[in-house]
């Protein structure tokens, strides 16, 4: 209390470390977004993944320094637009979804719009997590989250791109690609977040076998990074579509015992 019996105020500001990796996320959407704009797609995509190192380590730094504000959580959000909505978008159009118009100017439209499709679907999935923080089980994610959206679209782009693979003969691939990512985003298919089915202390344990698992993927990152994360990341976008196909045909069976 003051003097004159109010409590005191609290003072106007954010917390430097957690919006720093934010604002780092942020510039390396924009980055992706000005590398493609000149045809540097390798250079892009690094950033987009490299934003995504920086999304993961945005928030656990909040909480392990216990400062997580709205403020940060907004901010989080309008960087992971960027970063993992119109940083994808527009280097899979630079790299091939331009190429469409070659076929047709209406084709040509159709190339554009699906690169915006992919980052409108990117927006409404930001969205709709923001407003069901709390209220989903901590387990799984409702629809492919936008940072393994951008990474499909991303390795994918990469890896073509070190074949000396031109976006402009696989335009009807890269429309699928992106299409698909989008539509992923904004599906009801369930992902799992691996942060594990308990709360409390010993919840983020894994079994050890994880642990194998992630040393074989990093020295496997290490010897070829764009086919090691093109292949993570198909993995993981077709692991909600076969997850939910097989509780689909386990359900009858269920229902009849």
């Amino acid at each position: 209390m003051d003097d004159n019996g109010l409590p005191p105020r609290r003072a106007r500001g954010i917390y430097l470390l957690p919006n720093l990796l934010t604002t780092a996320g942020l510039f390396g959407g924009f980055f992706a977004i000005i590398a493609a704009s000149q045809g540097r797609f390798e250079a892009a995509c690094m950033a987009i993944f490299v934003a995504g190192v920086l999304d993961g380590l945005d928030g656990r730094v909040a909480r392990l320094t216990n400062t997580q504000t709205e403020f940060g959580v907004q901010y989080d959000s309008l960087a992971d637009l960027v970063s993992f909505g119109m940083a994808p978008a527009l280097v899979m159009y630079h790299w091939s979804l331009v190429a469409m118009r070659v076929d047709g100017s209406t084709l040509g439209k159709v190339g554009w719009l699906a690169a915006f499709l992919y980052a409108a679907c990117a927006a409404l999935r930001l969205a709709r997590f923001n407003s069901q923080v709390g209220q989903v089980d901590k387990r799984w994610f409702i629809g492919l989250a936008s940072p393994a959206a951008a990474g499909l679209m991303a390795s994918s782009v990469w890896t073509l791109h070190t074949l000396d693979l031109g976006g402009a003969p696989l335009r009807y691939l890269a429309l699928a690609i992106t299409i698909v990512s989008g539509l992923l985003m904004v599906s009801r298919i369930r992902y799992s977040s691996f942060k594990g089915s308990r709360s409390g202390p010993g919840s983020d344990r894994v079994p050890f076998v994880a642990l194998l698992i992630a040393v074989a993927a990093l020295i496997a990152l290490w010897i070829d990074p764009p086919k090691t994360l093109l292949a993570v990341s198909v993995a993981y976008a077709l692991s909600g579509p076969v997850q939910w196909a097989w509780r689909r045909r386990q359900r009858p069976g269920a229902a009849g015992a």
